[in-house]
């Protein structure tokens, strides 16, 4: 006891302090992007040639629209909700529910596997119908009214389910397996632990493109033609295993655009969403809404774009995402041994004396115990993954694609309506990737010494 406080309750108020100081802390940096969007209102010298007046302010509004929705829902979950779920045990209740379920169909009330399967169902639903709302007025408000959402209401409910089922069938499996291992492998269930997340994640690599991917979104072969010719073509100069060439129909969801490559060893598929592809608007295609004619790249930008993709591969940027994923999982095992069986922890959350779940010390470790690491590494990786993106640019760049991929960019940020000004603080710490301005910068540096060099 310490001035009437137990430890359980000094550990509830740090708990409740580090969820406070890093979300406001996270509202603060919106708050200084809003403060940008609100005054920036010309058209950066660069773009000059590009980007025309209504485009930017067009890009500016949605930009604040995002920001604004995200800071609202940022404090009503994060500042207010969380915070009350953690100080009224709202986790102690759940775990009680599952018991609860658990014995009313009749099943052994002792078996943690058992009640910890139904304990991720119940939290995750909770959470599911605690975030609908956002998704919603995300989807069918914020979206819809700058011309983003392409979902019809029964494509969209139909997604949510089969995005239910998909996730607590995964759910349920990972976290039994979980606390079988911790309960099975004895003093060094630790390195078993580590040694099962290790190939799950390579397995789940490996077959959620293949099985899972295609259930949400139609995957189809790219059509022969100049674009396959040559995409298949800068793959084998590369040494690319390209196995698999697909097309993704995400136009059906969002008109936003993307392009990436999947598969392990010498197993690879590239994956190309058709909103990325230049919808030239054919008059024999009905479904082309006239303010979507003209998006995307042609077969050259794309070709850039993946040269950029290719990059990441010829690089062992990959591999090397791989290595630190396992070093910190190696890391978040190691703490998790020596902590979840701190008694005061769960009883922070509300647990009766005693009652010590495994799943809920994991969490406990991974959110709070570990979470000024947490926050640190997630910094850290969002500046490697910047120095990676500068890399494959300047890869793509040697390949001869510097003014292809320059244009690329600039018509995906056009598309997606991308604002391309930035606050400093902000944008480095949520932008995995460098700001259009700096990549067009970068690039234009680098064909610049190439000049001078030859």
């Amino acid at each position: 006891m310490m001035g009437g406080y137990t430890e359980a309750d000094i550990i509830l108020f740090g708990i409740l302090g580090l969820c406070l100081v890093k979300n406001i802390f996270e509202i603060y940096i919106s708050l200084r992007q809003v403060k940008v969007y609100k005054t920036a209102n010309k058209v950066p010298a660069e773009l000059g040639d590009h980007m025309s007046d209504e485009t930017f302010n067009k890009a500016r509004v949605y930009g604040l629209d995002r920001e604004q929705f995200d800071i609202f829902k940022s404090f009503i979950l994060d500042v207010i909700v969380i915070p009350l779920e953690l100080y009224f045990g709202v986790i102690s209740l759940f775990w009680q529910i599952s018991l609860s379920i658990v014995e009313k169909l009749n099943f052994d009330v002792n078996n943690e596997i058992l009640i910890s399967s139904v304990f991720v169902v119940v939290i995750g639903l909770f959470g599911y119908v605690k975030e609908l709302a956002f998704k919603i007025y995300g989807t069918f408000v914020l979206e819809e009214r700058h011309g983003f959402n392409k979902q019809t209401p029964g494509f969209f409910v139909w997604d949510q389910i089969k995005g239910l089922i998909v996730s607590n069938i995964l759910t349920v499996l990972l976290s039994a397996a979980i606390v079988f291992i911790v309960q099975w492998g004895g003093e060094y269930f630790f390195i078993y632990l580590w040694a099962f997340a290790g190939v799950i994640s390579l397995v789940l690599l490996t077959i959620y493109p293949i099985f899972i991917a295609p259930l949400f979104d139609k995957y189809t072969p790219l059509e022969d033609g100049e674009l396959r010719t040559s995409i298949e073509k800068l793959a084998a100069s590369l040494k690319f295993p390209l196995t698999k060439l697909y097309v993704v129909e995400g136009s059906k969801r969002s008109s936003h655009s993307n392009a990436y490559f999947y598969g392990l060893w010498n197993s690879k598929r590239i994956v190309l969403f058709d909103t990325l592809l230049l919808n030239k608007g054919k008059n024999d295609d009905a479904e082309i809404k006239e303010e979507d004619k003209g998006k995307g790249c042609t077969n050259e930008e794309v070709v850039a774009v993946l040269g950029h993709e290719l990059g990441h591969w010829k690089l062992g940027h990959v591999t090397k995402n791989i290595v630190i994923m396992q070093v910190n999982l190696l890391l978040i095992f190691i703490v998790f041994n020596y902590c979840f069986k701190y008694a005061p922890f769960y009883e922070a959350l509300g647990f009766a004396p005693g009652v010590r779940p495994i799943l809920v010390g994991l969490f406990i470790v991974l959110t709070y115990v570990m979470a000024p690491y947490n926050a640190i590494l997630e910094f850290a990786m969002t500046m490697l993954s910047r120095r990676f993106e500068y890399q494959a640019d300047e890869f793509a760049q040697k390949l001869g694609y510097a003014k292809l991929l320059q244009k690329a960019l600039i018509k995906l940020n056009l598309d997606n309506l991308g604002f391309p000004v930035h606050d400093w603080l902000y944008s480095s710490w949520n932008h995995s990737h460098p700001t259009l301005l700096q990549r067009m910068h970068r690039l234009k540096e680098l064909e610049a010494k190439d000049k001078k060099s030859k």
